[in-house]
This record gives C-alpha cells, structure tokens and sequence, in this order.
C-alpha cells in the first residue's frame, strides 16, 4: 500500500465525514438533519403541470441525485401514486406564484434514502384507494419534510414505517377524510423527529406512536376523539413529548392523549392542554397523572435526542410559530389559510369532513414570473450576476467553504432564515 493511496484514503474518509455532519439547510432540526438530498447531483426543470411526461413532477423526482426545481406554479394533478427516487431535493420554494400543490394521489418516499423536501401541498383525494395515505414513508433512511402541508389522506395522512434518522418539522398535517379520518401511524420508526407542527381537524392519531419518536413544540388543533395516541401494543415504544400545545376545537372531545399502555415509555415534559373552547388561549400544564391514568409508564429523563434544550421553546412560543408559519407558508393557499383561521379561533372553529369537496375541494393557484436561467443550472441569470456566478457556465454544484453549494445558496435565499 503507497503512501499516496494512504493519503488519498484518509482526505476521501474526511470528505465523507465532512459531508455527513452538514446540515441539510440552515433550520434543519432533527434526526433528520443530515440529508443531503440531491447536492451536487443534476438539476431537473419541473416546466409543467402535466402529470407525466417530459418536464413533469413525475418524471423529476424518477431518477436518483437530483436537485428538483419549479418553473411553474400551480396545482399537478395526478391519477396514481408517485414514487420517489433516492438522493433527490424537491425545492418547492423555487416554485413562481402560489406554489405547487400535487393533489389527488399520494407519494411514496419508502425504500429510498436522503431525501430533502420543502414548501410542498401535498393533498390526497376521495378518489385514492380505500386505505390510501397521502404521504407513505416506510423503510426509509435519513429524510427531512419542511414547511410540508400533507392533507387529505383516506385512512391516514402520513403513514412511516421502519424508518430511520427522519424529521418532519414545520409542517401541516390535517383534514383526513374517509374513510378513517386520522392524522398518523407511525409503525416502529427509530429517532424520528416531529416538531413545529400543526395537526388539525383529525378524527384520531395525532399522531399514533408506536415509535421511538421525539415530538416537540408541536400543536394538536380539533381533534375528534383523540388526540395524541400511544402505541398501546405489547412491543415497547418510547416517546418524549415536549412543549406541545393541544387545544380543543368545537368537535374535540377532553381526550387530548389516549390509548397508551405500559409498553409505552413517556418522557414528557412542558405540555399544555387547553381544553375549554373559549377563544383564549389559556390551557393549562399537563401533568404526570394525565399520562398515568392512561396506563403509560413515565421516564423520568429524555430517551430521543437530536432536538437541544435552545432549540426548544416553550408551548406558548411554539403556539405563535405555528400559527406563523407552519406548512407551504412562503404564500398560503386557501386550504391552508382556511386551517389556520379555525386554529386561531382557538377553540370557536373547525370541522371534520367526510371528503375534500365538502371543504371547498383543491382551488387553482396562481403561477407567477420565472426568471430566466441560461445554463439551466437552477440560478436565475439576475441572481448568478448579485452573487458574481457565471449565467453561461453550470457552476451551480461548485461547494463554498461551509459545505453548501452556490445551488443550495441560492434554495437557501429564497425562504426565511
């Protein structure tokens, strides 16, 4: 063995490591923070909203170690499920207008790996297959969902499964329709990570942890019968629940946590529970006896930690980041707005539906302009000139000295710090 190929082994192992520690983005939290997602792979044009074919969202998200960008806005509407490579990052941020949302199947991210998703609509519909969840994630490894809004699911929204190193943060998981109506089940996942988002107007399962998961700052709105559900199986489970907020909505009933048994390993701590409907957020803070009397077993220290103690803030804290920003957020469609003004009214509105018509059903967005990009490298020419890039060179992949690509700079610019 030469001293060369040592070196050349050692600087390779480096790299490596470097590359595995550097956040997916700056904000990335979670288990799920390390993906890389498709740096430094090819960039694909999403140049339509057909549901196949050249330049459509199908065909991007195809093939593996692609960086995924939006040359229009609007609603894709699709006629079966899409299934998701490996090594991609859909960045829904470069969408124009309103954004995009992808409604009427669902989409697969299981069996894949290192996935970067952001400012998505993802949206089912009654027409998917009894059974159907909107976003399925089931053995899979080292993904990150941001600012995702995932509505509409038959029998759940979101549906993960064996999985690993995985974090949902900022996102909007509401409005399950029939036939079950339920927000999540969540089926032996390890560290995974729920934080900063809104479940709202979920008959049940907000979600259903049978899981080794980390939920923190989120708000549990609306719910029917159930809010947050433990895994109430023989096989033990371990959840910490942190500074949530669960606030009654008009349907809800007081069973803002369920279903736990003593194979149900709870940290918890920082909870609130506002359950009396009166437009004012005044809950109070939940207590041990809330989680015994359900039959879980308490721990008295965290058992899921990626998530520091200054990352976390307080259930009234998170209550205004959510209601601020949580899911496609960078303009809100009217789905979305719609949730977040029954959240606001803190306790007055919300309903349960039966299918996405009977709410209004999925309204057109607005495109918008799309700024030109003469080497196709995912930068606009005006933003390659700002920055002193090259519009007729692909530079777009050439790594700065903190790890991010001049590409990720510019997905980075576009969305709030």
């Amino acid at each position: 063995m030469t001293r060369s190929f040592i070196i050349a082994t050692l600087i390779t192992a480096f790299l490596s490591s470097a590359s595995a520690q550097q956040l997916a983005f700056p904000g990335a939290q979670g288990f799920g923070k390390y993906a890389s997602g498709g740096r430094g792979g090819t960039v694909y044009h999403v140049t339509n909203l057909n549901d196949s074919g050249a330049g459509s969202f199908r065909d991007a998200v195809s093939a593996p170690n692609r960086i995924v960008v939006f040359d229009v806005g609007g609603v894709i509407k699709v006629n079966s499920r899409i299934s998701v490579s490996s090594n991609i990052t859909i960045a829904g941020q470069t969408a124009p207008g309103e954004g995009i949302a992808i409604y009427g199947h669902g989409l697969s991210f299981s069996k894949q790996k290192n996935v970067i998703v952001r400012y998505l609509r993802l949206r089912g519909s009654i027409g998917m297959a009894r059974g159907s969840c909107t976003l399925t994630a089931d053995d899979a490894d080292n993904m990150i969902f941001d600012h995702v809004s995932v509505q509409w699911g038959r029998w759940d929204n979101l549906h993960i499964q064996n999985s690993t190193n995985m974090t949902l943060q900022y996102c909007i998981i509401g409005e399950a329709i029939d036939p079950q109506r339920f927000g999540a089940i969540l089926e032996r996942p390890e560290k995974l990570t729920i934080h900063h988002s809104l479940w709202i107007d979920n008959q049940s399962r907000n979600p259903k942890a049978k899981a080794g998961i980390e939920y923190v700052n989120n708000v549990v709105y609306n719910w029917g019968k159930i809010g947050f559900v433990g895994g109430h199986s023989s096989a033990h489970h371990r959840q910490d629940i942190i500074n949530n907020y669960f606030i009654a909505g008009p349907i809800s009933s007081d069973d803002f946590i369920a279903m736990f048994s003593a194979t149900d390993h709870v940290y918890h701590s920082g909870n609130k529970v506002d359950l009396n409907k009166d437009g004012v957020l005044n809950g109070r803070v939940v207590t041990d006896e809330d989680f015994i009397k359900r039959k879980a077993t308490l721990e008295s220290a965290r058992q899921n930690v990626s998530m520091t103690a200054e990352e976390i803030q307080s259930a009234d804290e998170a209550y205004e980041v959510v209601l601020r920003s949580a899911g496609a957020s960078l303009k809100r469609d009217a789905v979305d707005k719609r949730l977040i003004g029954y959240l606001a009214s803190l306790g007055k509105k919300g309903e349960i539906f039966h299918k996405e018509e009977d709410a209004g059903g999925q309204l057109p967005l607005k495109g918008g302009k799309v700024w030109k990009d003469t080497d196709q490298d995912g930068m606009p020419d005006k933003w390659e000139k700002k920055n002193r890039l090259n519009r007729r060179t692909q530079d777009g992949n050439t790594l700065r000295s903190d790890g991010y690509s001049n590409l990720e700079y510019y997905l980075n610019s576009l969305v709030p710090q």
